[in-house]
């Protein structure tokens, strides 16, 4: 169901905790968003196409992405999206639970919001439609 005139979205949710990306996968799909999983940096790179390089990749239409993960973390994943040409304009929410975090985001232009852990699922929602609205392919 569309909430608010707006088509729903696909979405890749990248967090080594998984019941993190259950409980956000459930609040999203009953939104009816498709939610695409990925527990750790590399894997979200390789869902992404980024890394190993593969034009044939499907782009989600925005990356929830937390900082914190093992090998490769979320400032490492969005940096290399911003350095792929058919992953940089996908936007992205960083989700954390250091509020300083924010600093180091600031220079990736793709980063179009801040979700805390814990996180309200309300604002999780919130979050989402607004930035499918402002999405030009929303």
């Amino acid at each position: 169901m569309a909430i608010l005139g707006l088509s729903m979205a696909n979405i890749l949710v990248v967090d080594d905790e998984r019941d993190v990306v259950t409980l956000m996968k459930f609040i999203l799909e009953k939104d009816g968003h498709s939610v695409w999983e990925a527990y750790n940096g590399l894997e979200a790179l390789e869902r992404l196409g980024v890394e190993p390089k593969n034009a044939a990749a499907p782009h989600p239409d925005l990356v929830i992405l937390d900082v914190m993960m093992p090998s490769v973390d979320g400032y490492t994943v969005s940096k290399k999206m911003s350095e792929d040409p058919r992953a940089k304009g996908v936007p992205i929410i960083v989700l954390t639970a250091k509020g300083q975090m924010k600093d180091l985001f600031g220079a990736v232009p793709s980063v179009a919001a801040y979700v805390e852990k814990p996180f309200d699922p309300k604002n999780l929602r919130d979050t989402v439609a607004a930035i499918r609205r402002q999405s030009p392919s929303k």
